[in-house]
């Protein structure tokens, strides 16, 4: 498995060792993990359904039990350790606050709990409201809240009792995008401010590369690849993370040659056309390869330039959307082949149903495993 430090290596808050899960005795949902998360990191357990990461998010919480290995959370072994008594604060997509109790006595629950004075509960859960703006809606119910201030209270109660780990497991899953979009950047500055740890699961890769410090891409019970935001999308391992992580135009073929010293191949592409491509994580020469490829980093009908490849295309559709203009082409075998064009003053004039050429850098272009591709699973 690929990793990488956040930050060189830091105190290792969350330990899973050799950890696998099986919930019939046969197959096996998460295999043989082995993963440090550090302290004060956003890590983001990011994968299509039924890719083991929400398994993962349960065993770490108590709330499963694992199969083999084991999990240790600062140094220790919390196996047979309760849930209640791992210290760890939860967040859920449904919120799970109580409704009978005001938005004050919800904070004050975790304190009460743990039997805290008075007066330190209530400078708390003040400060918590404050945390996440809600101080003046102390007294309300959580039914008067809308979606959005209730999945702030449920934040403010996970991190009111000041725990060294938070859980959020598909928090925002059910606001809407707006809404979504601007708890993902409070989240994310909440974290900053208070350094804690917090271990994030969703399977939407938009919201991982917003918040992440790192992303461990999991399918099939496997971490693909553990990397930061940028690596991922820039520098995917294998055609699974190229194509889960952002827009990716994906073009196969049969490696014709490779060039070791340089690092690069030639690929024979079924479509018709040779083109080069780094050489990341393909066969030998005659196996099959899948090329990544990045919408905005293709050009169309470029200035032919050492290290380009290029090749024929047709405009199929041109989709304006304000800051670039999506444009769909065919291009060797596929109608589905996307450039992203900056709407720039000055940019080219493009017409549906006309012939472009398009072009890009070999060190842009990876050849990669060759494996069917699914959707991502929503």
């Amino acid at each position: 498995m690929a990793g990488e430090g956040m930050n060189g290596g830091g105190d290792v808050a969350v330990r899973f060792d050799k950890v696998q899960k099986s919930y019939d005795g046969e197959i096996l949902v998460v295999k043989d993990l082995n993963l440090d998360i550090e302290r004060g990191e956003f890590m983001t357990m990011l994968g299509p359904s039924g890719s083991g990461k929400t398994t993962c998010l349960m065993m770490l919480a108590g709330f499963e039990p694992a199969t083999h290995g084991e999990i240790y959370l600062n140094g220790e072994g919390i196996n047979n350790v309760a849930p209640h008594k791992r210290g760890i604060g939860m967040v859920f997509q449904n919120y799970a606050l109580f409704p009978h109790m005001t938005v004050a006595e919800n904070l004050a629950f975790p304190l009460m709990v743990r039997k805290m004075g008075k007066a330190e509960v209530e400078e708390r859960v003040t400060r918590a409201l404050a945390m996440v703006e809600l101080h003046q809606f102390g007294g309300r119910r959580p039914a008067q809240l809308s979606g959005g201030q209730q999945q702030r209270v449920a934040v403010a109660r996970a991190l009111v009792f000041e725990p060294d780990l938070v859980l959020m497991d598909e928090p925002l899953g059910a606001l809407d995008k707006q809404l979504r979009e601007q708890m993902q950047y409070e989240i994310k500055h909440i974290h900053e401010s208070l350094g804690v740890t917090v271990v994030y699961v969703t399977h939407d890769q938009s919201e991982a590369l917003t918040m992440s410090n790192r992303i461990a891409v999991f399918n099939d019970g496997v971490i693909q690849q553990l990397s930061s935001p940028e690596t991922l999308y820039e520098l995917p391992d294998n055609s699974f993370v190229a194509q889960f992580i952002g827009e990716n135009n994906k073009l196969e073929g049969k490696i014709k040659s490779v060039d070791a010293k340089k690092g690069t191949c030639k690929i024979d592409l079924n479509g018709g056309g040779t083109v080069e491509a780094l050489a990341i994580n393909i066969g030998g020469v005659g196996d099959k390869t899948m090329l990544s490829l990045r919408p905005e980093r293709v050009e169309i009908n470029p200035k032919k330039t050492a290290g380009m490849s290029i090749l024929n295309g047709k405009i199929l559709e041109l989709i304006y959307l304000g800051d670039h203009i999506r444009t769909r082409m065919a291009v060797a075998g596929h109608d589905d082949f996307i450039v992203k064009i900056p709407n720039a003053s000055g940019h080219q004039t493009l017409a549906e149903g006309t012939n472009a050429k398009v072009g890009w850098l070999t060190p842009d272009c990876r050849a990669l495993d060759h494996i069917v591709i699914q959707e991502p699973t929503v």
